[in-house]
């Protein structure tokens, strides 16, 4: 469990693909030791198991299924990715409940400079829309973030200056990709709901 609140991030620093997942290497400055194998750590907000660590380089398994529901079919040495510890008991939650679980992937369809904040437009597929609510809380590649606007096509987010330094959302181009879990609470509504019909 994660509150999407990001204090550090890491570098891809190897790739390993096998026949149906990849073992992803990532360099990091993360305070973990040896008996933390096993830590679920969000990495751009995909809930991963740390199965090895060494020299600040943590080892993670990815199946074919997280592989298929994120961004990280496309994952390149060097990229920046956004890293996160579990929450522990008494830790003070300044975002949101995040799981860790990746609904689908959104693409940038604009970023806008305005003022010292930044609006992002993101597309992403028709079957998740009906998922988006205006101002509820939404995982960004692990970010916990407000939608400001459901549009069309996706939906829009404000960016404070703080925010857009602190995480990989500085790295992001128009058309890049980027993990997004919808909010547990609009979806257990919605599904909800649905049966009661």
């Amino acid at each position: 469990m994660f509150n999407g609140i990001i204090y550090n991030q890491g570098v891809v620093s190897k790739i390993k693909k096998r026949s149906k997942g990849i073992n992803l290497f990532i360099k990091t400055n993360l305070k973990i030791s040896k008996k933390d194998m096993g830590l679920s750590i969000a990495c751009d907000g995909v809930c991963l198991t740390l199965i090895s660590y060494k020299s600040k380089i943590m080892e993670f398994y990815l199946s074919k299924e997280t592989i298929s529901r994120s961004k990280f079919k496309f994952l390149k040495n060097s990229d920046k990715i956004n890293l996160e510890l579990p929450l522990k008991y008494g830790t003070k939650i300044s975002g949101h409940i995040c799981q860790g679980h990746v609904d689908t992937v959104a693409k940038i369809l604009n970023i806008t400079k305005i003022d010292k904040s930044y609006l992002f437009d993101f597309e992403i597929p028709k079957k998740e829309r009906n998922n988006l609510i205006e101002k509820a809380s939404i995982c960004v590649n692990g970010i916990s973030l407000t939608i400001s606007k459901v549009t069309k096509r996706g939906f829009q987010i404000w960016i404070i200056p703080h925010t857009y330094k602190e995480t990989n959302l500085s790295m992001l181009n128009k058309s890049d990709l980027v993990n997004i879990e919808i909010d547990i609470l609009s979806k257990y509504v919605r599904n909800y709901f649905h049966d009661k019909k």
